[in-house]
């Protein structure tokens, strides 16, 4: 029997409970991991809430770090005792230990620990996809990275300057202004003190950017249009204050013929070859110091209600770990 959180119903931090299971062997294509840290993500409230839906009684989680106890059937590129790590489906991070798809493994380098490992597999990964694939970013290149003090942002900052982009930040207070600025954020903008689309247009002479990075949703989508350049793209990976509601396509013509994609790591990571892919580029920047992984919050697996409600309320900075 092992501890797991575990949902019979959509809702507040309190549908969350922490019970026994009984977990099966293996089965083919499968393997047993314990979890030394799992990781926190905004798509965590997402699926406890309903705004994704899953099956109930459900299970929460899609980032996690820990070793091999146990391999099914026909797994021959992971072995017991393997130092793995996985950011993604199928729901399940939140608990002691879980049975997984081998497929979804990825060896961890050996200068890699497991609490950095939970942090970054989810909100690295992204990063990757967001600035190598999705807007193939170059260096001398402006974006704009909406929640810059957060886990992805963090990361975001320190990525553009190893690529030699200029990024504008925003953030919600002075002192998060602070943290993206020290992790590489080129400018940024308390969104609570200055309009962020006037700011935008001032520091880039009135160009605009080449892309927006928004994870916020219904409350930037609009103002993240306007801080375009024509041709520019939109890239709405991200919903915290809600979904965006539908507008007319005739928006983009208006600003400059404006590209918009709503990207999944699932979809970037479902073949293989992908997945590797983007690992070894993340783990190349983590493992070099470049890119360095900002822990600031940990909580008990015990505690996760509470870590629920200070990651909505807008009181966690950088990433955020559960320990089991």
């Amino acid at each position: 029997m092992v501890k797991a959180i575990r949902i019979n119903r959509v809702g507040g931090p309190e549908v969350m409970e922490l019970v026994e299971v009984d977990l099966p062997p293996p089965g083919p294509g499968e393997v047993r991991m314990r979890h030394e840290a799992i990781g926190l993500n905004y798509i965590d409230v997402y699926h406890r809430t309903g705004l994704y839906p899953q099956p109930l009684p459900g299970a929460l989680g899609v980032e996690g770090a820990g070793v091999v106890e146990e391999v099914g059937e026909g797994v021959t590129d992971i072995k017991v005792g393997d130092r793995v790590a996985y950011g993604g489906r199928p729901l399940g991070a939140y608990a002691e230990a879980r049975i997984i798809p081998a497929a979804q493994l990825l060896v961890l380098p050996k200068q890699i620990d497991f609490d950095t490992a939970a942090a970054m597999m989810l909100q690295g990964l992204t990063v990757q996809y967001l600035f190598h694939r999705t807007v193939a970013l170059k260096a001398g290149d402006t974006i704009l990275f909406h929640a810059a003090a957060g886990g992805v942002g963090l990361i975001a900052c320190q990525w553009a300057r190893v690529l030699g982009v200029k990024l504008i930040g925003t953030v919600g207070s002075d002192e998060k202004a602070a943290l993206a600025i020290e992790h590489g954020a080129t400018h940024v903008i308390n969104y609570n003190k200055d309009n962020f689309t006037e700011r935008v247009r001032e520091l880039t002479g009135g160009e605009g950017v080449s892309a927006v990075y928004d994870s916020i949703g219904k409350d930037t989508f609009i103002g993240s249009l306007d801080c375009l350049r024509p041709l520019g793209t939109m890239v709405s990976f991200g919903n915290a204050s809600g979904p965006v509601p539908p507008f007319s396509l005739s928006e983009l013509a208006s600003r400059g013929s404006l590209f918009v994609t709503r990207p999944s790591l699932m979809s970037y990571a479902a073949r293989r070859e992908d997945l590797e892919a983007m690992a070894k580029s993340l783990f190349g920047v983590v493992s070099s110091g470049e890119v360095k992984i900002d822990i600031r919050q940990r909580y008990a697996l015990a505690d996760v209600q509470q870590a629920h409600r200070d990651l909505e309320a807008r009181k966690t900075t950088g990433s955020t770990i559960l320990l089991p």
